[in-house]
């Protein structure tokens, strides 16, 4: 009944009207059509918080952990209930599309986005991902699984080439959005980047295998077409040109009023340029949406909360423990005992300045962040060790490289409130309007008729004497000046089409000012409009050079005289962002120094690590306790400390493999050359990778410690399955027993491997995982499904999923380096899946 409603509305609509519709009406809102009853559907960034439809700092969102660190949980039903919580935080903002689950790999670590993606393995992402869009759109938001696909990289993303086998798209990157789909998910976003010579708003992946039928029999008929329904966005400004677009799969151009389409795609179907049958389908997807988000016809009722008001704080701290990953724990130095605690130093500038959350389009606004300060303070007051004197050293001079003004140490000189002054001037220098804000960063302006320039003022307290650094952020012509004195006026010209670079994150043009210690002084930026340039302007300032020593020497010393020192490290904006790829993967500034003095001072030292993806930790051998963090969301000290303190066990197992050094990593380059990227190593990725060079990593993927331990004491399996059932999968059981003190929660991952083949296998891949908890001493059994696709492979030959007759090892363990249980398990020629089981639980 609905699609024949859907039907009839397309009906009603002339040619005028459908073209209309497939262009943004704004940048995050498409059309209304009255005719049909249909109203705009509002859209918005994204994985780890819901923005809205503006970048307004007065506009909070609650922030959740960034999705590395939701994989990192291995745990689906939390994501799912995060899933939900999202949708509540969408519809509370009018929001009707949420722009994730990002779903692309961490086929490098120098990936610049990978706190975005969730792993590096396609079934731990597929899984992960399916949780995510289910909870979503259990609240009624429509999920969008971007960026289709093999969008693994941010050096030139717009352009580059992606040259990749068509098994290794198959097998590994098109995976999880096959998985996203077979979930139901109600929107796909196509990437910037070409695949194989077609541009993906182009590509004609779109359409096989994204919206072709399924075969009648499953996926195992030519082509394995997937069957999607939804509508496919592009991502912001990827539909670059007007005719071939309109003739692939891809069905809405964002952002809006303009686009390629909206200037000449209406013309085009005129002249029998682009087929009109093509034209409904994009239609008739985009009303299927309308209908699915309750944007169509008669609003509904209003939707439950899927997660009470009064928990959301909670599950976001629960979520915290949930994907920290405990990779070393010597001594049992943790969890901390607060009643033996007398005094505890905290380092590192992340304790005070905690990154929660990536950079680029994702970013939301917090009402409030807990800091691992704040957190650990809060959590002795909690738990027993209130006597606790806790020390802070930053143990690094502050950053020399300028911060958004932020209203703790500035005012607006009209109200003489915490924060600035924003106005838009016309070409004449009349102000057209005036605003209070919270902070030196204003992606978005108001937009108000007429406007010629931004101008951001403000009073400006130092906190210390000396050369202070002044940064302008935009494009054109700008200027800076300080009690009316002028230190910058130039014209900087565009030099860059990347979206991040233009509208969100412009370079800062800097200028430095003798500045004396709470001496306020005002500080007037501006920036004028022109065409094509964005609006984003920024105003951010860095104090004067620190004293490193000193510094250094305070961290030391807090270090020396205390029970337990907790230092927290971890990247900055510039080294781990969107629009770039990291150049290191070393931590900046010292960091590795500082971990290194603070070891030798104190015995009893836990690192925190405070990234979104992998880091060289060289020093990893010399500190007893070590946690990556991730980037934990708004309330990662509490989160933190509640692991720190045994409130809560450490949930997670890597979702990535973590190298030694860099110059040991498999995959590595993502630099195209001649505007192509080859994926030569297909599917060895990740794990896989390491293992195929016989390399060993710092942490191999999927390992994780909790604060009890695991014996692995046995493993069973069919002896033989079909070779002809392609769909049917196998139940692993794997027998361990918790031989530690107390409570925990084990990952219990199997991998298959296979020596004699005729196919390009891994050494060894992720096949399923299930997790277990037991009380201490208790035994359990896990039960590991491996779906169909476990045993299987993707024949180009025939364009279908085939398995290969022969004999597998199932490896069975804590991790992709650690696999103490193993048994066979054969593909016969034909014959149906045996009942017979074989126990193996000799040691490999």
């Amino acid at each position: 009944m609905a699609e024949d409603e859907t039907e009839r509305l397309l009906e009603k609509l002339d040619i005028g009207q459908k073209v209309r519709l497939l262009t943004g009406a704004s940048n995050w809102r498409t059309y209304d059509e009255p005719a049909v009853g249909l109203r705009p559907l509002t859209m918005s960034d994204g994985p780890a918080g819901v923005r809205g439809d503006a970048w307004d700092e007065r506009r909070t969102s609650l922030v959740l952990p960034s999705p590395t660190a939701l994989a990192a949980s291995w745990d689906e039903e939390l994501v799912r209930e995060l899933g939900g919580l999202l949708a509540d935080e969408a519809l509370r903002k009018g929001v009707r599309v949420l722009l994730a689950p990002t779903l692309n790999l961490h086929r490098s670590p120098l990936g610049g986005r990978h706190f975005e993606c969730f792993s590096e393995d396609p079934l731990l992402t597929a899984r992960t991902g399916v949780a995510f869009v289910t909870g979503v759109q259990e609240g009624g938001v429509a999920a969008t699984a971007k960026h289709f696909v093999a969008n693994d990289a941010e050096t030139d993303r717009l352009r580059v080439d992606v040259r990749v086998d068509e098994r290794t798209l198959r097998e590994v990157y098109l995976a999880p959005f096959e998985a996203a789909v077979d979930a139901g998910v109600w929107a796909v976003m196509s990437a910037y980047n070409k695949v194989n010579g077609e541009t993906m708003s182009a590509s004609p992946l779109l359409d096989r295998p994204l919206k072709e039928d399924r075969p009648a029999h499953g996926d195992r008929g030519p082509g394995g077409g997937w069957g999607f329904d939804g509508l496919v966005v592009s991502d912001w400004g990827a539909v670059r040109s007007p005719l071939d677009t309109a003739r692939s799969g891809q069905d809405l151009a964002m952002p809006g009023p303009c686009s390629p389409w909206a200037d000449g795609l209406l013309d085009a179907v005129r002249a029998g340029l682009v087929d009109e049958a093509r034209i409904d389908d994009k239609v008739r997807r985009l009303l299927r949406l309308a209908r699915r988000v309750g944007a169509l016809g008669e609003p509904g009722p209003a939707r439950r909360h899927m997660t009470p008001p009064a928990g959301r704080r909670a599950l976001l701290r629960r979520a915290v423990a949930a994907g920290t990953v405990l990779l070393r724990n010597e001594n049992a130095v943790l969890p901390l005992d607060p009643a033996r605690l007398r005094r505890l130093a905290v380092v590192g500038a992340h304790a005070t300045a905690v990154r929660i959350q990536g950079g680029g389009s994702a970013e939301v606004f917090p009402a409030s962040v807990v800091t691992p300060l704040a957190g650990i303070e809060a959590a002795l007051r909690d738990t027993g060790g209130a006597d606790t004197e806790v020390t802070y050293a930053p143990g690094l001079p502050p950053h020399t490289r300028p911060r958004p003004l932020d209203p703790a140490w500035t005012r607006d000189p009209r109200d003489g409130q915490p924060g600035v002054l924003v106005r838009l001037l016309d070409a004449d220098g009349a102000e057209l309007h005036a605003e209070h804000r919270l902070s030196g960063r204003i992606v978005e302006p108001a937009r108000v008729p007429g406007a010629a320039t931004v101008e951001i003022r403000a009073l400006v307290r130092p906190a210390h004497s000396g050369s202070w650094t002044l940064g302008v952020g935009g494009w054109g012509l700008i200027s800076l000046s300080v009690d009316g004195r002028t230190l910058l006026s130039e014209e900087f010209p565009l030099d860059s089409d990347d979206p991040t670079r233009v509208h969100v994150a412009p370079p800062y043009r800097c200028a430095r000012a003798e500045l004396t210690e709470g001496v306020e002084v005002e500080v007037v930026a501006r920036r004028r409009l022109d065409p094509g340039t964005g609006i984003a302007t920024l105003l951010a300032a860095a104090p004067p050079p620190g004293d490193a020593e000193a510094a250094l020497a305070e961290a030391v010393a807090a270090a020396r005289a205390a029970d337990v020192a907790v230092v927290v490290v971890g990247t900055t904006e510039e080294s781990e962002s969107e629009g770039r790829d990291r150049e290191s993967l070393a931590l900046p500034g010292g960091q590795d120094a500082l971990v290194r003095a603070v070891a030798r001072a104190n015995p009893r030292t836990v690192v925190l690590v405070n990234s979104g993806g992998p880091v060289e930790l060289p020093w990893h051998l010399d500190v007893p306790a070590l946690l990556l963090a991730w980037f934990p969301g708004q309330e990662a000290g509490h989160g933190l400390a509640d692991v720190l303190f045994g409130r809560a066990e450490p949930g997670g197992r890597l979702p990535t493999t973590w190298a030694r050094d860099r110059r040991d990593v498999p995959v590595l380059d993502t630099v195209p050359r001649d505007g192509r990227l080859p994926y030569e190593e297909g599917v060895h990725i990740g794990h896989r990778a390491w293992l195929r060079a016989g390399r060993r990593p710092a942490y191999w993927f999927g390992h994780g410690l909790g604060y009890t331990t695991w014996a692995y004491e046995g493993v069973e399996a069919p002896a033989t399955v079909s070779a002809a059932d392609g769909e049917a999968g196998v139940d692993v059981r794997v027998r361990l027993r918790n031989t530690g003190p107390r409570r925990g929660r084990e990952v219990v991952q199997v991998y298959l491997a296979r020596t004699e083949t005729a196919v390009d296998r891994p050494v060894r891949a992720l096949a399923g995982y299930a997790a277990v908890e037991a009380e201490a001493g208790e035994e359990v059994v896990a039960t590991v499904r491996l779906g169909a696709r476990a045993l299987s492979h993707w024949s180009v030959e025939s364009g279908r999923w085939e398995r290969e007759p022969g004999v597998f090892t199932l490896l069975a363990g804590s991790s992709a380096g650690e696999l103490p249980l193993s048994t066979a398990l054969t593909v016969s020629e034909k014959g149906p899946v045996t009942p017979d089981l074989a126990m193996e639980s000799a040691l490999r």
